[in-house]
């Protein structure tokens, strides 16, 4: 079993790191001259204007307020929430524009702690954000579980992200042979 959790914990932080390097529009706070690092170079920014960098490159701009999400990329408690409640109300995994919504919601919580630390919002917003995101990991999760007795069709498929599909594939295969043994004569 150990090695299931192994496999499948390395692949999840596989899923995260091609996370991190999708591209994220940010927009600038101040004037800034850019950074050198390892042979390219990073702006210079101006204020007003919008970047799109991958999100790894974007993440010490952004917590040294020289950036900040555009709001067509923003993922608060207001989102969270949305996706929560449209999850609790649906008895079936709802299809995600985003593939890596999920990494999205744990990565951009960071955004939210900032944003506490100082002080632009209150703290309640992180602890409801904490909660919502408790909520849909929760309710996909039961979905996924029902969904793993039995193989996939084409259109549930679709509506699994990376993370999910990776899940999915390795509880059918516990609960196909864990049914198995049980349904077998010997």
């Amino acid at each position: 079993m150990k090695k299931i959790e192994e496999e499948l914990s390395l692949n999840l932080n596989r899923v995260n790191f091609v996370f991190k390097n999708e591209e994220i529009i940010t927009e600038c706070l101040k004037n800034h001259g850019g950074v050198s690092l390892l042979g390219e170079q990073y702006g210079p920014f101006e204020k007003g204007n919008k970047y799109k960098l991958k999100y790894f490159l974007a993440l010490p701009f952004i917590q040294n307020e020289v950036l900040k999400l555009n709001s067509s990329e923003k993922c608060d408690n207001i989102d969270v929430q949305r996706y929560a409640i449209n999850e609790r109300d649906d008895q079936k995994l709802i299809h995600q524009l985003n593939i890596y919504f999920l990494n999205r919601i744990k990565e951009f919580k960071h955004f939210m702690e900032i944003d506490v630390k100082r002080n632009h919002k209150p703290k309640v917003d992180l602890d409801r954000y904490n909660s919502y995101t408790t909520n849909i990991i929760d309710s996909r999760l039961l979905k996924l579980l029902r969904l793993s007795k039995a193989e996939l069709s084409l259109d549930d498929e679709k509506r699994l992200s990376y993370a999910e599909k990776l899940l999915y594939r390795r509880l059918y295969a516990i609960i196909k042979a864990w049914r198995a043994f049980f349904l077998s004569i010997n």
